[in-house]
This record gives structure tokens, C-alpha cells and sequence, in this order.
């Protein structure tokens, strides 16, 4: 019970202790519509204290980047640009971050190399991206290498928010000649 429940109840006590057998009643009547009342604008007054905490939040500003992810079998680059893809911000490779050639493709490089362009995309402000898988494609593979997935992975854990993921592998209609003649490579 609240204080000023208190209050109104021992004001009536007086009141009915005070006045005739009728009395009591009518002042119980007044203190209750008295107590809904103040809840009432303890309510709205709650009320007008919430509209005005959301007023004054300001919605951040997004900032989108692009994530050109190029995973072949043999290395993993990720390069981030603006929207217009006109300017890096950050890039990044698999060989940057193993020793030995063999592991530049792995999914640990290309963690490695993805969280080196998060720490340095959000020195410069961004805060969402676009994502573009592409693989090596035209007469090559067309499906991307085994550190593409875990790129997309360590850019989702780093706190951007992500818009969407395409394939950006280019796929000729009609090709040229792959490389190793008619009777193909001899080893």
C-alpha cells in the first residue's frame, strides 16, 4: 500500500468517526474516486514519460558497404568498398594471415582475413553490408572455395548487419576453349 493510500484511508476513518451513520459512505465513495483519479493520471503521466523517451531517440544512421568475397581453391580475398563500389575501405587476404600457400584457401585464413576488414571497415563507419560471393568462374569452377562460407560467418559475428548475399560468379553463355587442347592435360 502506498503512502498515499494510507493516507486517504485514515482521512476517512476521521471523516466517519466525525459524521453521521450516512456519512461514512459518501466519504468512501469520495476517497475511492479520489484514488482512481490519481492513478489514473499516474498513469497518463506514465504514459507521456514513455512517448517522450521514444521522441528522443534519434535513429542511428546507417552506413552500407559492399563485401566482394572472391574464394577460389587457392586463396580467399575479401574487399570492402562503398555502395558504389568506387572506394576500398578495407581488403584483406588469406595469404596475409597462414605461412604456407597450401592453407591461403582454408576457412582459417579466410576467418582471419574477414575479421582484419571488420576491425578496419568499422574504423571508417560502416555498419551494414552487401554481400557478393563470386567464384573464379568463365572456363574455371564455378563454385566458390572452401573459405567463402567462413568469410560470411566472421563478417555476420563482427557486428554488421547484413542485407543481402549474392553470387556474383561469372557464367558465360557461350565460352571460350578451355586450356589444354583437344586430348586434354597428359601428366
Amino acid at each position: 500500500m502506498s503512502e498515499t493510500e494510507a493516507v486517504s484511508e485514515e482521512e476517512v476513518k476521521e471523516v466517519v468517526s466525525e459524521e453521521s451513520s450516512e456519512a461514512p459512505t459518501e466519504a468512501v465513495e469520495e476517497s475511492t474516486e479520489a484514488a482512481e483519479e490519481s492513478a489514473k493520471s499516474s498513469e497518463t503521466a506514465a504514459e507521456a514519460s514513455k512517448e517522450a523517451s521514444t521522441q528522443t531517440k534519434k535513429p542511428a544512421q546507417e552506413k552500407w558497404g559492399i563485401a566482394h568475397i572472391y574464394s577460389s581453391y587457392n586463396n580467399t580475398i575479401i574487399h570492402i568498398t562503398d555502395t558504389t563500389g568506387a572506394e576500398t575501405a578495407a581488403i584483406s587476404s588469406g595469404g596475409h594471415h597462414v605461412t604456407a600457400a597450401r592453407y591461403e584457401s582454408s576457412p582459417f585464413a579466410a576467418m582471419k582475413a574477414a575479421n582484419a576488414v571488420v576491425e578496419a571497415a568499422k574504423t571508417k563507419g560502416f555498419t551494414a553490408i552487401h554481400i557478393k560471393v563470386r567464384a573464379v568462374g568463365g572456363v574455371g569452377s564455378r563454385v566458390p572455395g572452401p573459405g567463402a562460407q567462413a568469410a560470411i560467418r566472421a563478417l555476420a559475428r563482427g557486428g554488421f548487419k547484413i542485407g543481402r548475399i549474392d553470387d556474383v560468379t561469372p557464367i558465360p553463355h557461350d565460352t571460350t576453349r578451355k586450356k589444354g587442347g583437344k586430348r586434354g592435360r597428359r601428366v
